[in-house]
This record gives structure tokens, C-alpha cells and sequence, in this order.
């Protein structure tokens, strides 16, 4: 701010300064009983006078070529200034951008995936049960024996498509999510897994539901890869919320090597937190151990 106040002005002073020169070389020196400085002439008579009108002549040249590179320099210096978070604001732009189309990538795959796996699971078991059901009704009176035999074969078909549904609506968005928390959700989760898993959680408060929805199935789908790739046998899960921000770190001893690379789970993971302008950090050296960590914004309720 200081050097394009000081390029304007010198752009203007050298301008107007010759103008006074041929003020004074004109009487106006006779105003101070004293004389006058300009610039470096003492002007007391009119001789000295003149010297100030040459004085200012030089000065009128050099600003004539002087002040416009000053007001470009000036030019410069505030386009510096008032633009420099353009850079930053295109940045965030263009990251918006993406995270919102792979946003939109994510829910239409969802989509699709919800649609395959009613029309392959429970809608198959319940077209099934519903021809079931109608043989049953032939057979009543024929074969009473047949008829018990499918009507049991029913039932299980109607327990295995519940079972599904289940299991597909937990998919979506498990109860326990819901009712209880990111944190029981997420010792529910390590649970089930089929190595030992060490959990420490420190969330003094809820997030919002799509921040937890979306840490949920970040931890998770991390859980299965160590389980799958990392080989190892013990995991470690911290979880922490402080300064509006979510941390989980998730350690596994295995053999390392993790990378996010494209079409691991690890990338899809990073795709879906960066609609949250959440962040994903993977340390992974040869033999182990493995780090990822994923950080969201949000806040406490």
C-alpha cells in the first residue's frame, strides 16, 4: 500500500511540480520577502527565477517520460493487491468443481448399486415367494405334503429377503449411525471385524449427519482394506474432535505399501471426502505400519 501511494503521487508531483517553476519565473517570486526554494535554486531576483523556469523545464521532460512508468508501476502494484486472492479463489473454484461432480458420480453409482441389489436380492426372493405362494395355494388339496414343503421354503425365502434389506438399508445409513454416534458406530463397526481393534474416541459432541455419514464410511472402507491387503493383525482407531475439526487415524501392523492410486478404495475414499473439504493422508513405507488419516471440518452440536 505504501509504494502505490507513493507511485500515484510522484506520478502526479512530477507533473505539477514544473508548473510552479513557471509560476515563480513569472513574479510569483516577489510573494516571499525571503525568497523561495525550488527545488534546489534559491530564488530571490529574476534571474533566479529563470533558473527556476529551466529547473522546471527538465522536470516537465523527465515526468513526460517519468510518470508513466510510475503510474504503470502503480497499476501494477494494486492489481497485485486487490487481486491476489484471485489465484486462490479459481483454485477454490475448480476444487468445488470437481467435488461436486464426483458428488454427483458417487450418488448416481449409489443409486445404481441400491437398484442392482433390490432387483438381484430381495425383489428375485419375493417374485420367488409369490410363485411359491401360488403353487402352495394349488396344492393344498392335492399334495398337502408339497404344500407344507414350499410353504417353508417360503418362509426362509421371506427371512433371506428381509435379511437383505437389512442389510441393505444398514448400507445406506445404519441405525446405529443414527441413533447413537459416529463413535458406537464405529466400535460397532470394528466389532465385526475378524482381527483385534483398539479404538479411542474423544467426540465431546455429535457432527452433523452427512460429516458423520461421510466418517463413517471412510473408517469403514479403510477397515476393510487393512483387513484385505495390509495383513496384518491388530488395528488402532483414534478418533478426536477439536477446533471444528474431525480426526481419525486408523494404524494396522501390517506389511505397509498403501497407496491412493486410481480406482482404489483409498481414491474413492478421498473423492468422497472432498466434497466436505476433507482431506486424506496415507503413511504407508515398506513393512509397515500403516497410517491413514482423514480430517473434515465440521462442527460440534
Amino acid at each position: 500500500m505504501t509504494a502505490g501511494f507513493v507511485t500515484a503521487l510522484l506520478a502526479f508531483v512530477l507533473t505539477l511540480y514544473p508548473l510552479e517553476g513557471f509560476a515563480i519565473a513569472a513574479g510569483l517570486w516577489r510573494v516571499w520577502s525571503d525568497g523561495y526554494w525550488y527545488g534546489f535554486v534559491h530564488v530571490t531576483d529574476q534571474t533566479s527565477g529563470l533558473y527556476a523556469a529551466a529547473l522546471g523545464a527538465v522536470l516537465l521532460v523527465a515526468a513526460h517520460w517519468l510518470a508513466p512508468l510510475l503510474l504503470n508501476a502503480h497499476f501494477r502494484l494494486t492489481g497485485a493487491v486487490l487481486g491476489s486472492d484471485q489465484v486462490e479463489l479459481a483454485e477454490r473454484v475448480r476444487v468445488l468443481t470437481e467435488t461436486r461432480r464426483d458428488a454427483v458420480d458417487t450418488s448416481a453409482a449409489e443409486l445404481r448399486r441400491i437398484e442392482r441389489d433390490l432387483h438381484d436380492g430381495a425383489q428375485a426372493r419375493l417374485v420367488a415367494m409369490g410363485m411359491d405362494l401360488g403353487t402352495i395355494e394349488a396344492l393344498l388339496e392335492k399334495d398337502p405334503a408339497k404344500a407344507r414343503e414350499l410353504l417353508a421354503q417360503a418362509r426362509r425365502s421371506s427371512a433371506d429377503a428381509l435379511t437383505e434389506l437389512r442389510e441393505l438399508v444398514r448400507g445406506i445409513h445404519p441405525p446405529v449411525l443414527a441413533e447413537r454416534g459416529l463413535g458406537d458406530a464405529v466400535r460397532a463397526l470394528a466389532l465385526r471385524l475378524p482381527v483385534t481393534v483398539e479404538t479411542d474416541v474423544d467426540l465431546p459432541g455429535r457432527a452433523e449427519a452427512p460429516v458423520e455419514s461421510a466418517a463413517y464410511f471412510a473408517v469403514s472402507e479403510i477397515l476393510t482394506n487393512a483387513v484385505k491387503h495390509s495383513g496384518g493383525d491388530r488395528i488402532w482407531i483414534d478418533m478426536h474432535l477439536a477446533e471444528g475439526r474431525l480426526r481419525v487415524s486408523v494404524t494396522d501392523n501390517g506389511k505397509g505399501g498403501a497407496v491412493i492410486g486410481a480406482g482404489s478404495g483409498l481414491a474413492g475414499v478421498e473423492r468422497r471426502l472432498g466434497t466436505f473439504d476433507g482431506v486424506l493422508a496415507v503413511s504407508s513405507p515398506a513393512g509397515g505400519p500403516t497410517m491413514v488419516t482423514v480430517e473434515i471440518p465440521c462442527a460440534s452440536s
